[in-house]
């Protein structure tokens, strides 16, 4: 059964770990995170991004595929699924299909109508039991087209939405989605004290986290960071994979052109993905 982010996050922001955040893009993807977080005894969320949802057939689609799996898979760990930079409009259709999370990106409005919106959205989430997630200052790099530089966030806008009653809260702090630049100036550690400092017990969002060295993941959950988002990472361990079973003409012998076969050592490579962040993020055995 899916459940809200809202403990699971809490838990880990006292403990002083981080959950990790994996989008999902098909069945392959959501089967490999669902069966590592459950034999690392970790509690995971599902990301599906308004592109993601479009791709597989619609929220309704998603929530069926992923409560079939948790009961066909016998998945006891807790499972969070999450619309990722979520529209207003998004957000309601994955409420109304059954998502147990959402992110409601306003961060490109001025901050009086991402306060107001997110306001609605809190409403909305307490009555259903739902987590939210909000974001201020937007996160840099590309994401289903949505292009932003890697700004910093302002702790007091910070404060101001997260006051709303939000669950958790992404905030900019030079962090971009995607690959690194080579310029990349790294985490503002500065930022994110400053926005523990305002925000206090809330758990709070580090989105981009494919390619942020290991020792900086470490500091930033010290600091207060709960979820941290995987998606670049993932896409790329299951693109090698696939490509190498193809290069060296697996697909050619036998019945190796068979989807279940061609599909599977990039299912392996997510996994093994998954594995190394459930570590590095210290959610294992935290189920």
């Amino acid at each position: 059964m899916l459940v809200s982010a809202k403990e699971m996050l809490q838990k880990a922001k006292e403990g002083k770990y981080a959950v990790g955040q994996f989008n999902i893009n098909n069945l392959e993807w959501t089967k490999a995170i669902l069966q590592t977080a459950q034999e690392l005894n970790s509690p995971v969320i599902l990301g599906v991004s308004e592109g993601a949802g479009k791709y597989m057939a619609g929220y309704k689609t998603i929530v069926g595929m992923v409560n079939g799996m948790i009961e066909g898979l016998g998945i006891t760990v807790p499972v969070a699924l999450h619309l990722d930079h979520g529209s207003y409009e998004g957000c309601l259709k994955c409420v109304e299909a059954g998502f147990s999370s959402i992110m409601f990106d306003g961060s490109h409005y001025p901050i009086e109508e991402n306060v107001a919106k997110t306001r609605e959205l809190v409403k909305i989430c307490e009555e259903k039991g739902m987590s939210l997630e909000a974001e201020v200052g937007s996160i840099g790099g590309e994401e289903d087209g949505v292009v932003g530089a890697g700004e910093c966030a302002d702790p007091m806008e910070c404060k101001m939405v997260a006051d709303l009653g939000v669950t958790m809260l992404a905030a900019g702090i030079g962090n971009i989605h995607g690959k690194y630049p080579e310029n990349w100036q790294g985490l503002s550690f500065e930022t994110l004290e400053a926005i523990s400092a305002q925000t206090k017990d809330m758990p709070l969002v580090l989105h981009g986290g494919t390619g942020i060295p290991a020792d900086m993941i470490k500091k930033a959950i010290s600091l207060g960071v709960a979820k941290i988002n995987v998606n670049t990472e993932c896409q790329l361990a299951f693109a090698e994979a696939t490509r190498k079973y193809i290069e060296a003409g697996k697909d050619l012998e036998g019945k190796g052109f068979d989807p279940r076969k061609l599909l599977a050592p990039g299912a392996e490579a997510i996994k093994e993905t998954v594995k190394e962040k459930m570590e590095l993020f210290g959610s294992v055995n935290k189920a």
